[in-house]
């Protein structure tokens, strides 16, 4: 089975995971828009990057996992539609894909990882134990995006594959 955890929004990630292992993880596709080039997600890119990995497989053998992501008190309401607008385009095209898709909250994923009130940077160090052979991609303080989709993947399939 292909598990593809999403951390979606701008600087979120998309992981490919099967059998327990990490096959590539990519930084979600942006494009800029507007006269002051606003980074906003290039659904087409993504599209092309999900298509292009599952093409030879069924996709009953195929599940998506997106974050559940919802408005949280402080953040701008520009910067929230955005972020929404990102999540809705995930959505829309997973639908279009005909690809079944979970959604998990954030805290259920981090309280299985013990990342509950942690720094964000806390995911990258754990995906790094828990995948030492992935750790030269997660060099970089920017890349917990990567990471959380990482975790979110594997949660999946440590929790629910004793369902399967």
């Amino acid at each position: 089975m292909l598990i593809i955890g999403i951390d979606p929004g701008i600087s979120g990630s998309i992981c490919f995971f099967q059998d327990g292992k990490i096959i590539d993880v990519v930084e979600m596709p942006t494009m800029t828009e507007g006269k002051k080039n606003k980074k906003q997600v290039n659904g087409s890119q993504i599209f092309n990057e999900i298509s292009d990995r599952i093409r030879k497989l069924d996709k009953k053998d195929i599940k998506v996992i997106i974050e559940q992501v919802s408005a949280m008190p402080g953040q701008g309401v520009t910067s929230m539609f955005n972020f929404g607008q990102s999540f809705g385009i995930l959505k829309g095209i997973c639908s279009a894909m005909q690809l079944p898709m979970y959604f998990v909250r954030p805290a259920k994923w981090k309280k299985y990882f013990n990342l509950i009130n942690s720094e964000k940077d806390a995911s990258r160090t754990k995906a790094i134990e828990i995948f030492p052979y992935f750790s030269g991609h997660l060099s970089r303080k920017k890349d917990s995006n990567k990471a959380d989709a990482i975790l979110i993947a594997s949660f999946y399939y440590e929790t629910y594959k004793t369902e399967e």
